[in-house]
């Protein structure tokens, strides 16, 4: 099955397995999103063209996204927290919609095991954290329960994942 291209107007080309020419393409962007496709063909001695070709097919492909991501702290955010929450379980999806909605959430999953929803969220101090939760979470329907764990201090954040 063919995935959309991101260019309108333009097929994406068939979905190839990543090989490990791909691999390290990915792995030297990982560490500098700014990295020439020179300087990456240099590291690994093939043409410019062919790493703007793979650069290309594997954004087209679904397989990277090449972003910006500014850092919480840029935007005043300082106080991250991990948010347990428990629903009626006829309320997941109603509630994680709600929940992606809101500015302060980056991350929403659904799991098993003691809550139902996860989420990652940042704040600006202790006040913002609380009027989330009295306030937005507290006025969510199907909300049974809440537990925060606000993150003390931030010991690894990466982007780095290993494709094998």
């Amino acid at each position: 099955m063919e995935r959309p291209s991101k260019q309108a107007g333009r097929p994406a080309p068939p979905a190839r397995p990543v090989d490990h020419v791909d691999r390290r393409i990915i792995g030297f962007l990982q560490k500098d999103g700014r990295m020439s496709n020179t300087a990456i063909a240099r590291q690994l001695n093939v043409t410019e063209t062919t790493v703007r070709k793979r650069i290309t097919r594997l954004v087209d492909s679904g397989y990277i996204n090449i972003v910006a991501v500014p850092t919480p702290m840029a935007v005043g955010m300082n106080l991250s927290a991990i948010i347990g929450i428990s629903v009626n379980l006829t309320d997941m999806h109603a509630v994680s919609e709600a929940l992606h909605s809101y500015p302060e959430v980056r991350y929403v999953g659904l799991s098993s095991g003691r809550y139902d929803i996860i989420v990652e969220s940042f704040f600006v101090d202790q006040e913002h954290l609380l009027d989330f939760v009295s306030n937005q979470l507290g006025s969510l329907s199907g909300v049974t329960t809440v537990e925060t764990s606000i993150i003390l201090k931030v010991v690894k954040f990466s982007y780095e994942w290993e494709i094998t």
